[in-house]
C-alpha cells in the first residue's frame, strides 16, 4: 500500500497502468484469500496441549516424524559450526568414521562440531562403576531387611531400610505397579545407552511378611499398608548428595522469559572445567529423559513456570550431585510405562528440551545410532532386563505399543543429532 501511494505521488499519470496492473492481480488475490480463510478456520486440535505464551511450546513432532525445529535456540551458538550437508546420510557416515578423525582443536571443549572432547569426558566423575553396582545388587538381594524407617526416600509410602550386611537402600513402593516396573526398565536402558554409571543401582524385590528377606521387618510391613506380594524396589542409598539447580541455557534464564537462552559462542571456551563437566551430564540426562519421556524431572520445573516464575532458580527434582561433582539421576519411576501413557500432556515440554541440545558424549550417540540402525532399542532392553533382573517376570515388559514408541523416539533422537551436525 505504501509503494502504491508512493508511485502516487511520484507520477500521477500512471493511474491506467496501475488500474490495469490491479486488475491483472484479481486472480491471484482469489485464490489466496480464501486459503487464508480456511487456515483461520482449522478444526481444533483435539489432542491435549502444552500451555502456549511466552515459552512457545506447541505440539509435538516426534509424533510428525521429524526434528524440526529450526527456530529453537540450542547449544549450536555455543560452537564453531561445521558446513552443512546432507543431514541424516552424511551423519552417519560422519559418526562411523568419527573415531578415526582427529579434533580440529585440541584445547576445544566440543570436537568435530558436536562432541564433547576426549579430555573433557575424561574429567567427568566415573559415577557408580559397573563392578561396583553388580557387587551392590547381589549384597541386597542376599541380604534381609534389618530395619525401615519413614522418610529420606520420597513419598510417604516408601522406607529406607537398613540391610543386615550394614548398608541402606530406598524402598520404593509405587502407587500402582507401572511405576515399579518404569523404575527398573528406565535404570536397565539406561544400561543400553551406556549411562547406567548415572543411575544408583537398582533391584527389584518382593514383599513377602513371611519370606527370608522381609520377616525381620514383619511388624513395620503391617504399619507400611503395603500389600503382601507386591513388588518393591531397593535403590542403594548415597550419602552427602545436594541439590542441583539447572545451568543455562535451563535455568534461571527460562523463568526470566528467555526460553532455552544458550550461551553465546565465546563463553564455553572460559567456562571453568567444573560446569563444562556438569553440561557434558546435561546433555545425557536431557536425551534420557526424552527416550523415557520423563516428565519429574526438569519437565515439572519448566511446567511450574506458569504460576513460578523463579521455579527455575530451585532445584531440579530428582537429581543429585554427589561429592565429587558427578550427576545422579535418581527416581526413575516416571519413565517408559507411565510418562508414556501421558505422552499428550509431558511431549512438548521434553521435545523443546531436546532440541536445546545439539552437543553430545560420543559413546551416547554410537549408542543410539545403533539402536536406529539396528531397529532394535526394544530388543536390547528386553534382554539386558530379563538377564540381569530376576523378578522381571513379576512385573513384565513393555506392551507392543510401548516397544514402538521407544523406538520411535530413539529414531527422532538419531535424526535430531543428524540435524546438529548439519547445521
Amino acid at each position: 500500500g505504501r509503494r502504491m501511494k508512493r508511485a502516487k505521488r511520484a507520477a500521477p499519470g500512471a493511474l491506467p497502468v496501475l488500474g490495469l496492473l490491479l486488475l491483472g492481480a484479481l486472480p491471484a488475490l482469489w485464490t489466496v484469500l480464501p486459503r487464508r480463510e480456511a487456515a483461520t478456520q482449522r478444526e481444533p486440535d483435539l489432542e491435549p496441549r502444552a500451555p502456549r505464551g511466552r515459552w512457545g511450546w506447541g505440539r509435538s513432532s516426534a509424533a510428525r516424524g521429524k526434528p524440526g525445529g529450526g527456530g529453537q535456540k540450542t547449544f549450536r551458538a555455543l560452537l564453531a559450526l561445521p558446513a552443512a550437508g546432507q543431514e541424516e546420510q552424511d551423519g552417519e557416515r560422519r559418526l562411523a568414521a568419527a573415531g578415526s578423525q582427529p579434533p580440529a582443536d585440541a584445547a576445544s571443549p566440543v570436537e568435530r562440531g558436536i562432541f564433547w572432547s576426549r579430555e573433557l569426558e575424561q574429567q567427568v566423575p566415573p559415577g557408580f562403576a559397573e563392578e561396583e553396582a553388580v557387587a551392590w545388587l547381589s549384597a541386597a538381594r542376599a541380604a534381609r531387611v534389618a530395619s525401615l524407617e519413614r522418610g529420606g526416600c520420597g513419598r510417604s509410602s516408601n522406607r529406607l531400610a537398613r540391610l543386615s550386611d550394614g548398608s541402606r537402600a530406598c524402598v520404593r513402593y509405587g502407587i500402582n505397579p507401572e511405576q515399579i516396573q518404569g523404575e527398573a526398565l528406565s535404570y536397565h536402558l539406561a544400561g543400553v545407552l551406556g549411562i547406567q554409571e548415572r543411575l544408583p543401582p537398582m533391584a527389584l524385590s518382593l514383599v513377602e511378611a513371611r519370606g527370608r528377606q522381609w520377616e525381620p521387618v514383619r511388624e513395620e510391613l503391617r504399619g507400611s499398608h503395603w500389600a503382601e506380594g507386591a513388588v518393591v524396589s531397593l535403590t542403594r542409598w548415597v550419602d552427602n548428595l545436594t541439590a542441583v539447580v539447572a545451568p543455562a541455557p535451563w535455568g534461571a534464564e527460562a523463568g526470566a522469559g528467555r526460553w532455552l537462552q544458550p550461551l553465546s559462542a565465546g563463553e564455553l571456551g572460559v567456562l571453568p572445567p567444573s560446569q563444562l563437566v556438569e553440561l557434558v551430564q546435561w546433555s545425557d540426562l536431557i536425551l534420557f529423559d526424552y527416550l523415557t519421556a520423563n516428565f519429574d524431572r526438569l519437565v515439572s520445573n519448566f511446567f511450574s513456570l506458569q504460576w513460578d516464575p523463579r521455579v527455575m532458580g530451585r532445584a531440579t527434582s530428582n537429581l543429585l550431585r554427589a561429592p565429587d561433582g558427578g550427576l545422579v539421576f535418581m527416581d526413575n519411576e516416571a519413565g517408559l510405562v507411565h510418562g508414556y501413557r501421558l505422552l499428550a500432556m509431558w511431549d512438548p515440554y521434553n521435545e523443546s528440551l531436546l532440541r536445546s541440545v545439539c552437543v553430545f558424549r560420543e559413546g551416547t550417540a554410537r549408542r543410539v545410532a545403533e539402536l536406529h540402525g539396528r531397529r532394535s532399542a526394544a530388543a536390547e532392553l528386553r534382554r539386558r532386563y530379563r538377564a540381569r533382573e530376576p523378578l522381571w517376570a513379576r512385573l513384565g515388559f513393555l506392551s507392543e505399543r510401548q516397544a514402538e514408541l521407544l523406538q520411535a523416539r530413539v529414531d527422532f533422537v538419531h535424526r535430531h543429532i543428524a540435524h546438529c551436525r548439519a547445521q
